[in-house]
């Protein structure tokens, strides 16, 4: 019998290795299964290809104080910053979709009109059924948004202050609660009233979303609304009649949303994702929108799109100057903000000046100095435009791009516009056309490839700035259209 036991012994120790031998491989073969599955969906999906080849990146945002809205000028916003980064690291362009309607909002995903939405989305069960998820952002929870009693300021105690706000969701029992339409709030709410076992009354507003919802508490219009917790902190600083402690669920994933399947797009957004939430711009941008104690300046300014819909001081007088000659009044803003951000005082080092750093000898054709006022300076700066059209030739019919050629005129100058123009035409190119036709020439025209070419009279420019100067201000002349009324 004693014998036996070291060959038992063994005869164990041998099916044991056999069986980890076995799941190993099990293991292996199911991982490479998945790795076969995995390759497979991307080799149908061309998602994230789509948009390489583009070369835009197209995304849905909302105009809020938070996510998107300009401020002095420039566009600004957690969301947008971030799909910013994203767009620079896929080293593509980013056109953006404003929406603030939830149902719209997937409408226009599934129907292959934006390629992802980037609203601060919370994660639920019935959103998974129609929208792939990204991994998530942030972690947030819902709240009660109420109004603090009228003289909470002169209350002794802060429990005097808390024994007249709602800190049991049973509270809220035969109350009214607004909420936006197409948000979890209202899902959210029905639960809550079937877990309390009484009612509460629903209204979804179709009009306003959470933001404005937030100020109709505030304002007293309504009593309550419900919020994300991070974009109701943020309110509270500009409403500090306002209370944002009760909490109406657990916390809950914010994330991105992309079209069930794109797993391309999906698993590019995932992987940048994990490296961007370990830098220091992750870290940079959320406390910018989330933790700056400047935000409520920042949203109550007259220079904030939604606090005061202005994009500088001089606005009325750009729409005067810009109307008498037929000019966008945002576009005019957008080369402002471009030449000086709106600083008169401005002196460049090779002495242009001003508002519209207009150089001293085209500033003297127009009848200005350093000393001029702003409303002189501006005037001056259209009129030089309107200049610059009129040395156009007429065969330049399409108004978007031959105000992108006056642009480019207003930075290195009519002549070397021509010279582009002749390049372009001598390279097959179209000499009516700016984008991606004379805008190569232009950029390349530091070239010793191009600026000595036979066609070129005037030599040698420093064209990336130039196309650049372009690029910049339609980009924000595209923000501002989307946000600034016309």
């Amino acid at each position: 019998m004693e014998k036996t036991k070291p060959i038992l012994l063994i005869a164990l120790l041998i099916a044991g290795c056999m069986f980890i031998l076995y799941s190993c491989l099990s293991d292996h073969e199911k991982k490479q299964s998945d790795i076969q599955d995995d390759d497979n969906l991307l080799h149908h999906d061309h998602s994230l290809q789509r948009i390489l080849d583009r070369d835009t990146l197209v995304a849905l945002i909302d105009y809020n104080s938070t996510n998107y809205f300009i401020y002095r000028g420039e566009p600004m916003g957690y969301q947008f910053e971030m799909l910013q980064q994203f767009a620079d690291f896929l080293d593509v362009n980013l056109k953006l979709v404003i929406s603030n309607d939830m149902y719209q909002a997937f409408d226009l995903l599934n129907d292959d009109k934006v390629d992802l939405i980037a609203m601060g989305l919370t994660v639920t069960r019935d959103r998974q059924k129609i929208v792939d998820f990204t991994i998530p952002q942030i972690q947030t929870k819902q709240v009660l948004v109420q109004r603090k009693p009228e003289n909470w300021r002169k209350m002794r105690t802060w429990d005097e202050i808390e024994d007249q706000l709602i800190r049991n969701p049973l509270e809220l029992a035969g109350m009214e609660v607004h909420v936006q339409k197409g948000t979890v709030f209202a899902n959210r709410l029905a639960i809550l009233a079937n877990e309390i076992g009484d009612t509460i009354h629903i209204v979804e507003d179709p009009k306003r979303e959470v933001e404005q919802l937030i100020t109709a508490v505030a304002e007293g219009e309504i009593e309550f609304t419900i919020s994300d917790e991070h974009i109701a902190k943020v309110n509270q600083k500009y409403y500090p009649n306002i209370d944002v402690s009760t909490a109406l669920s657990f916390p809950q994933h914010v994330a991105w949303a992309v079209r069930q399947g794109n797993d391309s797009l999906r698993l590019e957004i995932n992987g940048w994702i994990m490296d961007y939430k370990k830098s220091v711009a992750s870290r940079y941008i959320y406390n910018k929108y989330f933790n700056n104690p400047r935000s409520v300046n920042i949203a109550q300014s007259e220079y904030h799109s939604i606090g005061g819909g202005k994009i500088s001081q001089y606005d009325e007088i750009i729409r005067k100057f810009s109307a008498s000659y037929g000019l966008d009044w945002r576009l005019v803003a957008s080369l402002i903000y471009q030449e000086s951000r709106f600083h008169p005082e401005v002196t460049s080092w090779v002495g242009a000046f001003g508002l519209m750093q207009l150089m001293p000898t085209t500033a003297d054709i127009y009848g200005v100095d350093t000393n001029s006022p702003p409303a002189e300076q501006i005037r001056a700066g259209i009129e030089f435009l309107r200049w610059l059209d009129q040395q156009l030739p007429p065969e330049i019919e399409n108004p978007e791009e031959r105000i992108r050629f006056v642009i480019a005129a207003y930075n290195v100058g009519i002549a070397h516009i021509y010279d582009a123009r002749r390049l372009a035409e001598k390279h097959d190119k179209d000499p009516n056309v700016w984008t991606e036709n004379v805008d190569f020439f232009i950029l390349n025209k530091s070239n010793p490839a191009y600026y000595r070419d036979s066609v070129v009279k005037y030599g040698y420019a420093r064209g990336e700035e130039t196309y650049n100067f372009v690029v910049e201000i339609f980009e924000r002349y595209e923000h501002y259209k989307k946000v600034i009324e016309n």
